[in-house]
């Protein structure tokens, strides 16, 4: 069993920043050998990968999120960050934390940004 706990969501203006934290607990062997990272579900679309790292610090990001999101993951593996810079009013969506060990979702987090 893994269970992930998201935050740092919020409202934003536009070309702000935001920081999104996600905590693992539970399976932790499993947890620390798979990947974790971020995607996220606008109204009316459908889920779609943001971002993700492995256990080895390799990373993955969308082509919309590129050079402006920066996923990393702490020490210990078991929480990873996704800091958001340069935020556009198309980055609106729910937030969801993944782990490869399961795989498991994170109940999501709102991030909102107006224009």
């Amino acid at each position: 069993q893994v269970q992930l706990v998201e935050s740092g969501g919020g409202l934003v203006q536009a070309g702000g920043s935001l920081r999104l934290s996600c905590s693992a607990s539970g399976s932790i062997f499993s947890i620390k050998i798979n990947a974790m990272g971020w995607y996220r579900q606008a109204p009316g679309k459908q889920r779609e990968l943001v971002a993700l790292i492995n256990r080895g610090g390799s990373t993955n990001y969308a082509d919309s999120v590129k050079g402006r999101f920066t996923i990393s993951r702490d020490n210990a593996k078991t929480t990873v960050y996704l800091q958001m810079n340069s935020l556009k009013p198309e980055d609106t969506a729910v937030y969801y934390c993944y782990s490869g060990a399961g795989p498991n979702w994170g109940q999501g987090t709102q991030v909102t940004v107006s224009s």
